[in-house]
Parts: C-alpha cells; sequence; structure tokens
C-alpha cells in the first residue's frame, strides 16, 4: 500500500480514510506493508505505541498486520512548510509544496541519500524520489497486490507493477478535476490518468466520483469498484451542549474552491438577515483563508464570523460540542468523511448535492452548492425550528449504522481478487 498522509498527520479526508481502511484490512487478516513519506511517522516524536522494528519498518499496536515503511521524501500539497512542522512536530520544513514546476533533478541513487536531511525543491521531484524509494523498497517485499492511494503515489505504484509484475489497484479518493474544476493542472491530471488506466482495477469513493473519472478520465465502466468511507461509530455522542443564546454554524474543511467556503459566507450573510442570534465558526486553512475573511468583512459580517485555523483532535471536537449545525457546501465533494463525524456527534448536517456522501445519507438537508438562497432557508429552518434539528438527530444512529470500515475493507479485498485474477 502506498499513502502519503496517516493520522495524526492529516490534511484531509484521505489519512482518516487510510487508517480506516487500513484498520479493516488488518482485523480481516490481510498483511499490509504500507509505504509513507517519513515526516507521517518518523519525522516525529514516537509515542510509546509505536516499535521501531529492524530494517526501517515501524509497527502500530492497533494494527498488528501492519508494518509501515517511512521514506525520506516530504509531500504535503495541501499544505504550506510551516502547517506541515505544526502538524508533524518535526521542526521547520524547507520543502516548497508548490506544483508549478519539477526543476530538481532525482539523485541517481536516491537511496544514498536516505537520513541525509536533503529534500527536491517542489512537490514534482519529491513525487518522483518517492516513487524511486519505493521501487527499492517493493523488491525486498514480498506482496500480491499494489494498492495506491491518490496521484501523488500512482507513479510509484506503476513503476512498482512494471518491475514487479504485480496487478496494481489505484484508489481515487479525489481528483484534480474537483479541487481546480476547469482550471487543472495538466501535469497531476495525466498522471492521474496514466494510473487510472494502467491499473488492473480503480476503487472510487463514490458513484459521482466514478461518474467523474468516466467522463473526464476516459476510463472504462467496468474497472471500477465503488467503496464508501465509513466513521469509526460507536454510537451517537451526546454532548451536554449548554444552552447558549446565541446559535452556532459549522464549517469544517479546507478553505478552498473545491469546498465552497464563499457559498458559506454568502448564505450566512443571508442568514443573520432572518435570525439574530447565531454565529458562524469557518474552522480549516487552505489558499483562499485570508480572501474569505476579506469577504466577510466587506459583507459586513465579520463580526460573526470566526475564523479559527486548521483544527486536529480534541479541537474538532469541541468544535463539534458548539455547533447546533454543520454545513458541507463543497463545489464538488468525492465523499465528505465529515457529515459522517458531525452526526456521529450529535449534529445535524446540510451537504451540497455535488457530494458523494450524498448518495448514501437520507436525513440530511440537500442542496445545490450554487443555490446560496435555498442554502441560508435551510440553515434558518434548522436554527429557529427546533422540530427539525431534533428529527435529523433522531435518525443519525439508523443512518451511521451503515457505515463501517470492515464493510469497506471487504470491498477493497474484492478490488483485489479481482485485480489477482485478471493477472493469472
Amino acid at each position: 500500500m502506498l499513502g502519503w498522509e496517516f493520522p495524526p498527520y492529516i490534511s484531509g479526508g484521505l489519512g482518516t480514510a487510510c487508517q480506516g481502511l487500513t484498520q479493516g484490512l488488518s482485523e480481516l487478516g490481510t498483511d499490509i506493508t504500507f509505504v509513507l513519506p517519513q515526516g507521517v511517522i518518523s519525522n516525529r516524536p514516537l509515542k510509546g505505541n509505536w516499535d521501531r522494528l529492524k530494517g526501517g519498518f515501524y509497527k502500530l499496536e492497533s494494527l498488528p498486520n501492519v508494518k509501515f515503511y517511512p521514506l525520506p521524501v516530504e509531500m504535503y500539497p495541501y499544505s504550506n512548510p510551516q502547517n506541515v512542522s505544526a502538524a508533524v512536530g518535526a521542526g521547520e520544513s524547507k520543502v516548497a509544496t508548490s506544483a508549478s514546476s519539477a526543476s530538481s533533478k532525482t539523485p541517481a541513487n536516491p537511496i544514498s541519500a536516505i537520513g541525509a536531511g536533503h529534500y527536491g525543491s517542489d512537490l514534482f521531484s519529491q513525487v518522483q524520489r518517492f516513487s524511486d524509494l519505493a521501487c527499492r523498497v517493493a523488491q525486498s517485499d514480498d506482496f500480491d497486490v499494489i494498492h495506491a492511494h491518490d496521484w501523488m503515489t500512482f507513479p510509484a505504484a506503476t513503476a512498482i507493477a512494471d518491475i514487479i509484475n504485480k496487478p496494481l489497484v489505484v484508489h481515487v479518493h479525489s481528483t484534480e478535476r474537483d479541487r481546480c474544476g476547469q482550471n487543472t493542472n495538466d501535469r497531476i491530471y495525466h498522471i492521474e490518468r496514466m494510473g487510472m488506466h494502467r491499473a488492473a482495477r480503480v476503487i472510487v469513493v463514490s458513484r459521482y466520483t466514478q461518474q467523474m473519472c468516466m467522463d473526464h478520465y476516459a476510463v472504462a465502466r467496468d474497472k471500477f469498484h465503488v467503496v464508501y468511507n465509513a466513521v469509526n461509530y460507536e454510537g451517537i455522542i451526546n454532548w451536554d451542549r449548554k444552552q447558549e443564546d446565541e446559535k452556532v454554524v459549522l464549517f469544517l474543511g479546507r478553505i478552498t474552491m473545491q469546498k465552497g467556503p464563499e457559498y458559506f459566507i454568502a448564505a450566512a450573510k443571508k442568514v443573520l438577515d432572518m435570525v439574530d442570534k447565531v454565529k458562524f465558526i469557518m474552522a480549516g486553512t487552505g489558499d483562499m483563508y485570508h480572501r474569505m475573511i476579506d469577504y466577510a468583512a466587506q459583507l459586513g459580517i465579520g463580526h460573526k464570523l470566526l475564523f479559527t485555523g486548521f483544527l486536529r483532535g480534541d479541537d474538532v471536537k469541541r468544535a463539534f460540542q458548539m455547533a447546533d449545525l454543520y454545513v458541507m457546501p463543497s463545489v464538488s465533494e468525492p465523499f465528505g468523511i465529515a457529515p459522517l463525524e458531525a452526526l456521529s456527534n450529535d449534529v445535524p448536517v446540510i451537504i451540497s448535492k455535488q457530494s458523494g456522501v450524498s448518495e448514501v445519507l437520507t436525513h440530511v438537508l440537500k442542496v445545490d452548492f450554487w443555490d446560496v438562497d435555498e442554502l441560508a432557508n435551510k440553515i434558518a429552518a434548522v436554527l429557529k425550528y427546533p422540530a427539525l434539528p431534533k428529527t435529523l438527530r433522531q435518525h443519525a444512529n439508523h443512518e451511521l449504522s451503515k457505515f463501517d470500515w470492515t464493510q469497506s475493507a471487504r470491498k477493497c479485498l474484492e478490488a483485489y481478487n479481482a485485480a489477482i485474477r485478471m493477472a493469472s
């Protein structure tokens, strides 16, 4: 398995999904070698539940069938270097995260640079470095199938498949088309397309994403396996919420075009014309962070919007504890794990119809991302009419019982077996 993020380093939903799927596969008895950038594991102080093994592997007590192999590579597409350092506790990073060029050359013998602390100057050079080093790891290991998560691991996965002649399964959690709309980076787009066409099977997180891959990447329908994401669910967390005068509406996600933050703020302006005592929290960071602060000020609602920056761990729990409503107005969302997390924290949810999770959630409110008037009306309805959020909360247990990482892992195994049968 090849990935680029894993808790506690999380910049989006992919790390959470990798952890859940890996946990499920481990419980089903699948042996996994998980190759990751070292910043995710070994570049931070290891807690007591990590054990270093011979040969550079790490083990996590909760995942007995998984060995983690960290490579001296830094791949952080959604964070600036300061955020990366804070996320992994690794000191100051010198890696630029721009995906605009690839001027640095990969060392002729990449494995010799391990521990040298020298990295390439941009994201593409790190992707190539990861590929070179992962090929060396693969040649020293024994496995049946290659499972690659998202575009940054596709070059490594296809190279390994060519060298070792093992079947390849690629997992599409998000596409360049989702992230950038019409303004796609051609280089990333072609890496994604190459990975999907080279793979024996393509796992997608929703039928929405499957259609995206068919329409924009020309991938044959019979290649796909839809594997919905899940949530670690042990019953609704019934927070002892204080009865505050002001209601709280939460946005939690990257503040970038894909997530629709401007629609959230535009709707907030309209809600404040209908409901007096309400505050809005925008939790996250991204390339539109400062622009959204300016936008709120221009609308005259800056005093009603709290921008928290990136949240993790207990801070995320506290945000849900404060919230009376969670809103995900994504322009294009392959799945969307955050609504499941909101429901598990007893928070009613509004999601965009342009999301994979809308295929499988029933007891939530849904809007087109662009329909700011409808979004505002539904937010106001939840805040003004107590019977509505009560009904949404009452059905959350039933909704969440459908989502289980072990079931998702079983569907991954079906994709593995189909790929192996094709290769035999």
